[in-house]
């Protein structure tokens, strides 16, 4: 624990007075560590939702998680680590080089390993099967030739897979085993299905023994449970397993491995919270997670760490481990995001219980024909929608709902792939550039509800009775990813009719999809009608936020309430708030050079902030300033909308104008601001001539922009705008919303509303202890 140490030290311990916690203090601290096992660590990207960036690494991070691995040698380690990444990666997977077949082949694949790309590992790999040798890698990509020589020895392997199948002695599959192949991989290399290789390893009776981090390559006994899994060759002797199940009753919690956009360390709070409630209810904990990033793979969040990757192999050898002593009560797979629910059908069939919402409930939530049917059942609203398996289909359901309409693929987290489309052009290019559609991975269509409020809600379930945690209204309009959108809790505008129907709606769906555990809906509200836009029966990214807000620990409660305990048990009752939060979402364009700052239904932000007040314009405030926006109080905003915002935007400029703001304007929208009687001066567009808006940007003439826009030719014409503000950490909001929540923090900041307070100050220590004495 580095920075545990570091801060005894900078307190005046020296190292000689540390004991070491692995170890159980049977070192100090300064017993320098002795490590048996290697470590790869790899890190994750997103350049997938940055359209126009360079899938190019420099020395600017542009990395958005990373996953970790541990094995008895550099080639399990490595190997182990890719499949840890989620990226669908097997292990060191076959990769095209662009360009081959096309006449100079050998200049193609060293220009592909000179570039410092994601998947250069795979291409030193790709490159070797294709004949290249070390020496000429090395040439090409200076990667120390160690490295080359071990990616060398899995590429031979894999090739002696291939041409003789799969070994039919359990020292040989052992060994290959300990090489780090998966069995997704050896059936790829050996032309059969993974369960077919499983099948044969187990009845070879070829299993993982586990062994513990203990700093000391075993000169001293370890009792902390921090391990690994190996295979390692028997040279001497079988190879000893240290996992030493106990006797207890346990849960096994599943993290969410690689942090990535849509899938953050908002998950990650969700399984600690989970591990520390069950430990103080009796159970012994079990945490499966590869992410070095987060808190759950510390040594001492859970009773016992597993540090593997989340997949169906290996997660159920860990089951097996565990179940040769004690019982496992089940597996929580409702708190690490997308990835534990995709394992839900793989402990079906291996008949391990799953605590909480059932999988079929799970799959009656994300299943669209299924939803369908539910919501006409309990007779509530959806935007009218299809599905779609071709590209002829799509075009024959977007005739029938009409313009705009949002579509996405099946099954999706951070609206990965997730665009709103404006007509049949837009349509066109989204079925040939984003997405196969087929029978297999069809595509949604839904109709995009205008001018409409998205608002979140979080509830914890029993099956019988629902507890409503918060309901958040989003600051930016439907059609913004509710994880790029900032949000209010309370709601800060909508009618307490409306809250209380959405509350009702929530319960209601709540007890049809016989929810135990956390639920999140997500609902559109336009012209007071209430839409029902998604249901995702697990944790959500918003419960941090939530459970700060209102000061209970509902990730806890939630993890209590699926080992069984009735949720009447914990007396909850929902606090009354005197004060509101806002979340907002802090992104990382800054990094992506040639990536539009635009918001859209596709999830680009990395990170959040809360401000918290008891008055919204001062909480909006704060969570700018928290996210880096350096609010002026006075100068120069800069507006340009589409027609459609035109009206709307009137309120908030006519606000800052009486605050003393000067107010430039394009031509069109300078035209309506005069018929308002606003006093505006034009400046002109990048394409009308110098000097334009950029020239100002640039020059520091600039404070805030105000900057809306729709269709591809507006969006393409206006991205330096948008670009510039954000080189010159100008503030810019893309939305009429934003531009009207901003202005109402900017007056509460000029009239000195501005105070700092401690969290405990809002919400207290009561509402907590109750729950935790449930």
């Amino acid at each position: 624990p580095i920075a545990k140490i570091a801060a005894k030290l900078a307190v005046g311990y020296t190292l000689d007075e540390l004991a070491n916690d692995i170890t159980g203090g049977a070192t100090p601290a300064s017993f320098e560590p002795t490590i048996d096992y290697v470590v790869t660590k790899i890190p994750r990207f997103a350049f997938e939702k940055f359209p126009g960036a360079q899938p190019v690494l420099t020395t600017s991070m542009k990395s958005v998680g990373e996953a970790m691995a541990i094995g008895r040698t550099f080639a399990e380690s490595l190997q182990k680590a890719l499949r840890s990444m989620e990226t669908g990666l097997t292990g060191l997977d076959d990769i095209a080089f662009q360009g081959l077949g096309e006449g100079d082949d050998k200049n193609v694949i060293r220009a592909g390993l000179g570039t410092p790309s994601p998947d250069r590992l795979l291409k030193v790999a790709q490159a070797l099967r294709l004949g290249f040798d070390e020496a000429q890698i090395f040439e090409a990509c200076k990667i120390d030739p160690w490295f080359i020589r071990q990616i060398k020895d899995i590429v031979d392997m894999e090739a002696r897979v291939r041409e003789h199948g799969l070994p039919a002695n359990p020292g040989q599959f052992r060994m290959l085993k300990a090489m780090g192949f998966s069995d997704e991989r050896l059936g790829l290399l050996a032309s059969v299905e993974a369960s077919e290789v499983s099948a044969r390893r187990r009845a070879l009776d070829v299993h993982p023994v586990y062994k513990r981090i203990d700093t000391c390559a075993a000169e001293f006994a370890a009792p902390t449970a921090y391990m690994y899994s190996t295979y390692e060759a028997p040279f001497a002797g079988p190879a000893s397993c240290e996992a030493r199940p106990t006797p207890a009753e346990k849960i096994i919690i599943l993290g969410g491995g690689p942090n990535r956009i849509g899938q953050g360390i908002e998950f990650d709070y969700c399984c600690c919270h989970a591990a520390f409630a069950l430990s103080d209810a009796g159970y012994e904990t079990i945490m499966v997670n590869c992410n070095p990033e987060t808190v759950s793979t510390d040594y001492d969040t859970s009773d016992r760490l597993y540090f593997e990757p989340l997949t169906e192999e290996d997660v159920l050898e860990i089951v097996r481990t565990e179940r040769q002593n004690g019982t496992v009560k089940g597996v929580i797979v409702q708190f690490g995001g997308q990835t534990p629910l995709k394992l839900a059908q793989a402990f079906e069939r291996a008949e391990v219980p799953i605590l909480g919402t059932s999988p079929d409930a799970i799959d009656l939530a994300e299943d669209r024909d299924r939803f369908k049917a539910l919501i006409e059942r309990l007779k509530l609203r959806q935007p009218r929608s299809g599905v779609a398996r071709s590209a002829n289909e799509a075009k024959a359901i977007a005739a029938a709902l009409g313009f705009p309409l949002v579509i996405r693929p099946s099954y999706v987290l951070g609206g990965r792939a997730m665009e709103i489309v404006h007509d049949e052009t837009q349509l066109d290019r989204y079925i040939a550039e984003a997405v196969v559609v087929s029978g297999k991975s069809p595509v949604l269509l839904d109709s995009y509800l205008r001018d409409a409020i998205e608002v979140d809600v979080d509830a914890i379930a029993d099956g019988k009775d629902v507890f409503i945690c918060g309901v958040m209204e989003h600051i930016e309009e439907a059609g913004v990813h509710s994880g790029d959108s900032a949000c209010s809790l309370p709601p800060h505008s909508l009618k307490p009719q409306i809250v209380a129907d959405l509350e009702r709606q929530t319960v209601e769906l709540a007890r049809a999809l016989n929810v135990v555990g956390l639920m999140n809906v997500q609902f559109a509200i336009q012209n007071d009608d209430i839409y029902i836009l998604e249901v995702n029966p697990r944790a959500s990214r918003t419960v941090p936020f939530v459970a700060k807000v209102i000061g209970l620990p509902i990730a806890g409660i939630a993890s209590r309430v699926m080992a069984g305990t009735p949720l009447a048990a914990f007396g909850l009752r929902r606090p009354k708030l005197a004060h509101i939060a806002v979340k907002e979402a802090v992104f990382p364009f800054a990094r992506f050079p040639g990536v539009d700052p635009v918001l859209g239904p596709e999830m680009r932000s990395t990170g959040e902030v809360m401000g918290i007040d008891r008055d919204y314009a001062v909480a909006f405030a704060k969570s700018q300033l928290g996210g880096g926006s350096k609010l002026p109080l006075s100068g120069t905003v800069f507006v340009s909308v589409k027609d459609a915002d035109k009206d709307k935007v009137v309120a908030p400029v006519r606000a800052l104008a009486e605050m003393g703001f000067r107010i430039i304007a394009t031509r069109g929208t300078k035209r309506h601001f005069d018929a308002h009687g606003i006093a505006c001066e034009k400046i002109n567009k990048v394409l009308e001539g110098r000097p334009h808006v950029v020239d100002a940007i640039t020059n520091g003439e600039v404070d805030i922009v105000f900057n809306t826009t729709e269709g591809a030719k507006a969006l393409a014409d206006s991205f330096s705008i948008r670009r510039s503000a954000l080189l010159y950490h100008v503030p810019y909001y893309t939305t009429v919303a934003g531009a009207l929540a901003v202005t109402e923090a900017i007056k509460a900041l000029r009239a000195g509303n501005l105070k700092v307070a401690p969290l405990q100050s809002y919400v207290g220590k009561e509402p907590q202890k109750l729950a935790e004495t449930a």
